[in-house]
């Protein structure tokens, strides 16, 4: 099995920042990126208004879907509702994690039937901080989506109750050994010199970028192993050593 990477943008709402997009759009056709766009239903969060409303937003992401991006689901309205980290631990926030299976479930409920009043239909589930627990899990399965995109492992996977994990291991383009990695990027935050860097990566990667589809078809049967929770439990150990590091040195 080679080395293959997904390219994926989150917090895709109507008020983010539409300039910066605009030029990665333009980077996404001219190089054939089918990325994964994570939208938010209902954004209320105030930390991903950075721009005034686009009153088209719903006519681009159908636009986005008739193309073959891969739309997914990210949380309901973006908002902090507990300090659980869920199964993954990775931040101390959620708007699912904590929460009882019934209040989840309304929330999933809410946003899918946002998504399908316009015409959308989500392929997977992106949880707002990586933060969600089993009763989301369950939620998810009731709701009809069968997919996610996170956790740590070297390929994807089904789990014994039939949801399919597609790992997301990375931050920034950085050249492995092999595995399938999804690279999570934010542009709300970029300048114009992010939007080169990214058009310089994707160039540079070219010849392993896949898309959602073909990962889902190639690995689709694929269960679970004793390398992925060994991976698991050793890139946890990684990421959380780095973290504590950079937090010593800001101190």
């Amino acid at each position: 099995m080679g080395t293959q990477y997904l390219v994926r943008f989150d917090d895709i709402c109507p008020t983010m920042n539409w300039s910066i997009w605009e030029r990665v759009e333009d980077v996404l056709l001219c190089t054939g990126i089918k990325p994964i766009l994570a939208v938010v239903p209902d954004n209320q969060d105030p930390n991903l208004r950075t721009a005034e409303p686009n009153a088209k937003f719903w006519d681009r992401v159908r636009a986005w879907q008739m193309r073959g991006w891969t739309i997914g689901l990210h949380g309901y309205q973006h908002l902090h509702a507990s300090h659980n980290g869920g199964i993954l631990k990775l931040n101390q926030w959620s708007e699912f994690s904590g929460l009882t299976f019934d209040e989840q479930r309304w929330k999933l409920q809410q946003a899918r039937d946002i998504l399908d009043r316009e015409g959308v239909h989500p392929d997977l589930w992106i949880a707002p901080a990586h933060s969600f627990d089993a009763n989301t899990l369950r939620a998810l399965d009731e709701i009809g989506i069968g997919h996610l995109s996170d956790g740590f492992s070297l390929y994807p996977y089904r789990d014994p109750s039939g949801m399919m994990w597609v790992p997301q291991q990375l931050w920034h383009f950085r050249r492995m050994s092999f595995g399938i990695w999804t690279i999570c990027l934010h542009l709300n935050s970029w300048s114009l010199a992010d939007v080169d860097r990214f058009h310089f990566n994707v160039q540079e990667f070219a010849d392993v970028l896949t898309d959602w589809r073909s990962v889902v078809s190639s690995y689709k049967d694929r269960m679970r192993s004793p390398m992925d929770y060994a991976f698991s439990t050793a890139y946890y150990a990684y990421r959380w050593t780095r973290r504590q590091l950079a937090q010593i040195r800001g101190q």
